[in-house]
C-alpha cells in the first residue's frame, strides 16, 4: 500500500490553527486541498491565511514564486460537505468533542466514496470511539499532527480497534510523502507522546507541591542538568495550563483513574484562578509588561576541597571523576562495594540519588545529569540535620567543576532522576502493551516533545536496572503506587540481572 497520489484531493474539515497547518502541509506536498468549516466564511478566511503564509515561505526562499502560485491554485474553500465528494482523504480538526466528531464522520460517509480514507487529528479522544459509528470503520485512522503542523515533523498514525492495516499503512506512507516522520501506535489514551510525557510535568509538580523547590529552580535543573529544552513550568505556561491539565485529566480518566497519571491539585488551582500561562499574562510566571522573571535558587560561592576519595563505581556519574581531576582537585580512588560514592576530607559523603532520602547527617545526594561535562547546573539535596560544613563542601566541589549549584529539599529521587526514571517506566509499559515499538517511542519523544534522548536511549545509557531500582526506592518512601515500577520494567531489569548474575 503506497501513499496517496499527488493528484488525489485532500480535504480538511475545521479551519483553526491546526486545520490550517495540516492543509498547508498537504498543499505544499502537491495535493489539491479543499477546506471546509461549519461556520460560514471561515474556510475562505483560512484559505487567505494559508496564502499569506505561502507568501512568507517565498520571502524566506523556502518556496519559489511559481510553486506558491501553483499551490494557491490547488487550494479551494468548500461551502458545504457535499463539495468534498471525490476526495481521497479527509482529515478532521474540529472541536475535541466525541459527539461532534462522530456526527461529522457519519455525514461524511454519505458524501465520500467507500475508498476515501477518513482521519481524525484528535489528541485526547479514542480513535476507536470516534470511528465506532461508521458504516465502513476499517478506513478510519488517527493522524495526530503536532502544533505547528508545518514545522513539527512528528505524526502519530493511530490504529483504532477496527482500523484496517492497509488504511494505517496508507496513512503512514502519505504522512511520510508529505515530509513528516510518522510513527505507528495503537489506540491508547494519550497515544505515545501524551502518554509517555506525563511524568515530565507530574514530577516537577510533585517536587513543587512537596515544597522541595520553586518552579524557577525546578525548570533550571531540568534544562541545565537534565538537558531538556524547556522546564516543565515554563513549558506548561507556553502550552496553556488549561490545555495541559485537560490532557492530563483526560489520560487519567481514560486509564480509569490510574494513580500513575493523577493530575496535580496545584495546577488545578492555577487554572481555577485564571492564570493560564502566556496567553492570559500569568501562569507559573508573570508575563505582564514590566514583570521580572524569578531566577533559580543558586548557592553562594563555597570553597572546594583539596582532595576527594572515590569509593567504588559511580555508574551514570562516572564522568565526574575526570572533571574533578581537571578542576585540580586530587582524586584518591579506593575499592568499594555497592553504589559508588565521593568522600570529602571531613568524612562527608556525596552520592548520586538512588531514590531514597539522604537521611544521614554525613550524606548529600546529587541529581542525575544528561551529560555531567555539559551540564551547567547541579542539584544537591541533604536532610535537615546535615552536618554543618558538609553541604558547603559539596557545593564547593561542584562549583570547582564550573557548575551552578541549586540546593533543593530532600525529596526522593530529586528532580531529573525521578523524572527520567518515570518516563523510562511508562515507555516500557507502553511497549509491553503493544502501543508502539521502542524505536517509534524514542522517535516520538525526541521529535514530539524535543527530549534530548528517547526513553530507551536513556535506559541504555543509564543501565537496565537503574530506573527499576530508583523507582523502587521512591516507592518505599512514597507508597501511593504512583512511582512503583511497572511489571514490564521489572521484567526487563530482572532479565538484565540474570544475564549479569545479579540477584534481583
Amino acid at each position: 500500500m503506497t501513499a496517496l497520489d499527488l493528484s488525489s484531493p485532500v480535504a480538511v474539515v475545521g479551519t483553526g490553527t491546526m486545520g490550517q497547518g495540516i492543509a498547508q502541509v498537504a498543499l505544499v506536498a502537491g495535493h489539491p486541498v479543499r477546506l471546509y468549516d461549519a461556520v460560514d466564511g471561515r474556510a475562505r478566511e483560512a484559505a487567505d491565511a494559508i496564502g499569506a503564509r505561502l507568501d512568507r515561505l517565498v520571502e524566506k526562499d523556502r518556496l519559489t514564486g511559481a510553486e506558491r502560485d501553483a499551490a494557491r491554485a490547488r487550494l479551494t474553500s468548500a461551502g458545504s460537505l457535499d463539495a468534498l465528494a471525490g476526495c481521497a482523504l479527509v482529515v478532521e480538526a474540529v472541536v475535541e468533542r466525541l459527539d461532534v466528531k462522530q456526527e461529522l464522520f457519519r455525514a461524511l460517509e454519505d458524501v465520500v466514496g467507500d475508498d476515501c480514507l477518513l482521519a481524525t487529528n484528535t489528541s485526547s479522544l479514542s480513535v476507536t470511539a470516534v470511528g465506532g459509528a461508521l458504516r465502513v470503520p476499517g478506513r478510519f485512522v488517527g493522524l495526530h499532527f503536532f502544533n505547528p503542523a508545518p514545522l513539527l515533523p512528528l505524526v502519530e498514525v493511530v490504529s483504532g480497534f477496527a482500523t484496517d492495516p492497509a488504511s494505517a499503512t496508507r496513512a503512514y506512507e502519505t504522512a511520510r510523502a508529505w515530509g513528516k516522520t510518522p510513527v505507528t501506535c495503537a489506540d491508547t489514551p494519550g497515544f505515545v507522546v501524551n502518554r509517555v510525557a506525563r511524568p515530565f510535568y507530574a514530577e516537577a509538580l510533585a517536587v513543587h507541591e512537596l515544597r522541595a523547590a520553586d518552579p524557577a529552580t525546578i525548570d533550571a535543573v531540568l534544562r541545565e542538568s537534565g538537558g531538556f529544552r524547556m522546564g516543565a513550568f515554563e513549558l506548561t505556561d507556553l502550552i496553556g495550563q488549561d490545555v495541559n491539565e485537560s490532557v492530563t485529566h483526560s489520560v487519567w480518566q481514560a486509564f480509569f483513574q490510574d494513580v500513575r497519571f493523577t493530575p496535580s491539585l496545584a495546577q488545578r488551582r492555577l487554572v481555577e484562578s485564571g492564570r493560564l500561562g502566556r496567553k492570559s499574562g500569568q501562569g507559573w510566571y508573570d508575563y505582564r509588561d514590566g514583570a521580572e522573571r524569578p531566577g533559580p535558587h543558586t548557592a553562594p560561592p563555597a570553597e572546594a576541597p583539596a582532595y576527594v576519595v572515590v569509593e567504588g563505581e559511580l555508574g551514570p556519574a562516572a564522568e565526574l571523576i575526570g572533571l574533578i581531576r581537571e578542576a585540580g582537585v586530587e582524586v584518591r580512588p579506593e575499592d568499594g562495594y555497592g553504589a559508588g560514592r565521593i568522600v570529602l576530607p571531613d568524612g562527608g559523603t556525596l552520592c548520586l540519588t538512588d531514590g531514597g532520602l539522604p537521611g544521614s547527617e554525613d550524606l548529600v545526594h546529587f541529581d542525575l545529569a544528561l551529560d555531567y561535562r555539559a551540564a551547567t547546573r547541579i542539584a544537591l539535596s541533604a536532610s535537615a540535620g546535615v552536618r554543618p560544613g558538609l553541604l558547603s563542601g559539596a557545593t564547593g566541589l561542584f562549583q570547582a567543576l564550573g557548575k551552578e549549584v541549586s540546593v533543593v529539599g530532600d525529596v526522593p529521587g530529586m528532580i531529573v532522576a525521578r523524572t527520567v526514571a518515570r518516563i523510562i517506566d511508562l515507555a516500557f509499559d507502553a511497549v509491553a502493551r503493544g502501543v508502539a515499538t521502542p524505536e517509534d517511542v524514542d522517535t516520538a519523544m525526541r521529535l514530539g516533545v524535543n527530549y534530548p534522548l528517547g526513553p530507551f536511549e536513556w535506559n541504555r545509557r543509564l543501565g537496565d536496572a537503574w530506573a527499576r531500582d530508583l523507582l523502587s526506592h521512591i516507592h518505599e518512601w512514597e507508597p501511593s503506587g504512583r512511582c512503583a515500577p511497572s511489571l514490564a520494567l521489572h521484567r526487563h531489569a530482572a532479565a538484565a540481572d540474570a544475564r549479569e548474575g545479579t540477584p534481583s
